[in-house]
C-alpha cells in the first residue's frame, strides 16, 4: 500500500523546487502517494492537488488580508484531508505565511514535519525560529548562511544545495532553443513575477522601460518570460492597449532559455533572481507592490537587500529597484550600463562566480529527497 506524503507548495518557484524532490523520490522508487497543493511541476510527478498554486500565489499584507477567507477554507480543507488520508510526512516548501500555520496543526496529529526551502525569518521574523523549532522536524536549506541563523535554536537543519544549480546546468547543457527575438541589437528579458499582483504592478512600468530601451537602442529586441500560461494570458491582459506592447512577445515555460538568450534582464525579486545569476544574464531586480504592504514590510525587514543574489554575495552586486525607485527612467538607467562590454557588466559577472562558489555543487533535490525518506522511517520505526 502507497504511503501518503502531503506536500504543500503554494507558489510557483516551490512547486518547481517540490517537483524536483517528487522525482527525486520516483527515483529511488519509493512508492509514496503525494497530494496537496502546488502547479505544473509537481503535477507532472503523479501527485493529487488539492489546490493549484495560480489560486494560492499571492504575496504582500494587504493582497494576504483581502484573500483571507479563501486561504482559511483552503487550510480547514488540507486538516480535513490530513485526517482522512493520515499522512505519515508533510512537505511544507517554503511559503511561510501558510505553512508556518499548518506546521502545529500537523504535529498535533502525529504528522512528521519536513520544511524544505527555508522561510526567510532570517531576515523579518527572528521570533518565528523558536515556534519553528518546536513544531518541525527537519529544515532542508538552500543557503549555506542559513545554519547558523538557527545555531542553538535546537531544530535539526540539513544544509542541501540550492536545487536550481542542477536545473540551470541541465538547462545550460541543452542544444539553445529558438526563440522570437525581434532584432539584432541587444536582447532583453523582462521577468515581472509569477503572482498576480506583481503582474499587474510591475509589467506595466517594464514596458514603459523597454520603450525608453528601444528609443535608445532602436535594434533592441524584448522578450516577456512567462511561467505558465494563465501567466501569460494575464500579460497580455495588463498589457493590452499599452503604448509598445507589441515589441515585447511572450514566451511560456521557457524562462531559463530567454535567460541563456538575453544580454541583461529586468527581475521581479524572488526565485528568478537567481536562476539569472546561474545563467549567467546580469540583472536589475525590480519590485512594486500594494503601499501598504510596502511600508508594513519595510518596517519589518532586516537584511539590507531583497534580492536573494544579492544576499547570498553579502553586497550589492545587483541594482535594486523597489516600489517608488522602479520607474520606467531609472529601469532604463539601471539596464543599460549592463547591455554593452562594460565595468557594470563586468562587475556583474564576476559577482555572479562568488555566488556559485558558495551555492557549492548541484544534488539539492536528491538530499531532501533522502531526509523525506530518513522521517518516514522514523515514523514507523523501521526502513524506508
Amino acid at each position: 500500500m502507497s504511503r501518503s506524503v502531503l506536500v504543500v507548495a503554494g507558489e510557483v518557484s516551490g512547486d518547481l523546487h517540490a517537483g524536483a524532490l517528487a522525482a527525486a523520490l520516483r527515483a529511488r522508487g519509493t512508492d509514496l502517494a503525494l497530494w496537496g497543493i502546488g502547479g505544473d511541476r509537481l503535477r507532472a510527478e503523479g501527485a493529487d492537488l488539492l489546490y493549484d498554486v495560480g489560486q494560492t500565489a499571492v504575496m504582500g499584507f494587504v493582497e494576504v488580508i483581502r484573500h483571507l477567507r479563501f486561504f482559511r477554507r483552503v487550510f480547514r480543507h488540507v486538516l480535513d484531508e490530513v485526517d482522512r488520508r493520515r499522512p505519515a510526512v508533510a512537505v511544507l516548501v517554503d511559503y511561510p505565511g501558510f505553512n508556518l500555520r499548518l506546521a502545529p496543526e500537523l504535529r498535533k496529529r502525529g504528522v512528521r514535519v519536513v520544511y524544505y526551502v527555508c522561510p526567510q525569518v532570517w531576515a523579518w521574523h527572528r521570533s518565528r525560529i523558536g515556534s519553528m523549532a518546536r513544531t518541525i522536524d527537519r529544515l532542508a536549506v538552500i543557503f549555506p548562511f542559513e545554519v547558523e541563523a538557527f545555531a542553538g535554536s535546537g531544530l535539526r537543519v540539513d544544509y542541501v544545495g540550492h536545487p536550481l544549480v542542477d536545473a540551470t546546468a541541465a538547462a545550460l547543457r541543452a542544444p539553445p532553443a529558438a526563440l522570437p527575438w525581434r532584432g539584432d541589437g541587444p536582447r532583453i528579458a523582462l521577468l515581472p513575477g509569477s503572482r498576480r499582483q506583481e503582474i499587474r504592478r510591475i509589467l506595466p512600468v517594464l514596458a514603459v522601460a523597454a520603450a525608453e530601451i528601444a528609443r535608445r537602442h532602436p535594434d533592441a529586441s524584448f522578450l516577456l518570460a512567462a511561467p505558465s500560461e494563465p501567466v501569460a494570458g494575464l500579460s497580455r491582459e495588463v498589457l493590452r492597449g499599452v503604448p509598445g506592447a507589441e515589441r515585447l512577445p511572450i514566451v511560456t515555460g521557457a524562462t531559463r532559455e530567454v535567460l541563456r538568450q538575453a544580454r541583461a534582464a529586468w527581475v521581479a525579486s524572488g526565485t528568478a533572481t537567481m536562476e539569472a545569476c546561474l545563467m549567467g544574464c546580469p540583472q536589475v531586480v525590480v519590485y512594486r507592490t500594494h503601499p501598504l504592504s510596502y511600508h508594513v514590510a519595510k518596517r519589518l525587514i532586516r537584511v539590507p537587500h531583497i534580492g536573494m543574489v544579492n544576499l547570498v554575495a553579502g553586497r550589492g552586486i545587483c541594482p535594486e529597484l523597489i516600489q517608488h525607485e522602479a520607474t520606467p527612467g531609472w529601469l532604463a538607467e539601471a539596464i543599460d550600463p549592463l547591455l554593452a562590454d562594460s565595468p557594470q557588466r563586468a562587475a556583474m559577472l564576476g559577482g555572479y562566480a562568488e555566488v556559485r562558489a558558495k551555492l557549492g555543487g548541484g544534488g539539492a533535490a536528491d538530499r531532501a529527497a533522502g531526509i523525506v525518506l530518513e522521517e518516514l522511517a522514523a515514523g514507523r520505526g523501521g526502513p524506508p
